[in-house]
């Protein structure tokens, strides 16, 4: 199963406490590059949570929703998108978890 996370730049994803718990998964690691642009069809870089299979969860740290804007990749290495943090809340497949970006 392939999920996407969203956190604050300044935090790192909880990979074994939330997201585990939250995919009900005994183990989860990152895709490597190759399934994860294989998978989204964007470039390794500038993936983003726009645009993803329907069938993938988005899970989103509760600090991105409640933020005005928030800068993202656009799926090609230069480009990037300012979109209001409450719309990671509307994307498909979306769940917005308090604690999933840590210090």
């Amino acid at each position: 199963m392939l999920a996407a996370c969203v956190v604050l730049s300044t935090t790192r994803v909880d990979v074994n406490g939330v997201v585990r718990r939250q995919l009900g998964a005994r183990k989860v690691s990152f895709a490597s590059m190759d399934t994860a642009t294989g998978e989204t069809g964007m470039e390794y870089g500038g993936i983003t949570p726009v645009g993803l299979p329907a069938d993938w969860p988005v899970l989103v740290d509760s600090a991105v929703v409640d933020l005005p804007y928030v800068l993202v990749g656009s799926g090609r290495r230069r480009g990037k998108l300012l979109v209001p943090g409450k719309a990671f809340a509307e994307l498909p497949g979306a769940v917005v978890l308090d604690g999933l970006g840590v210090a």
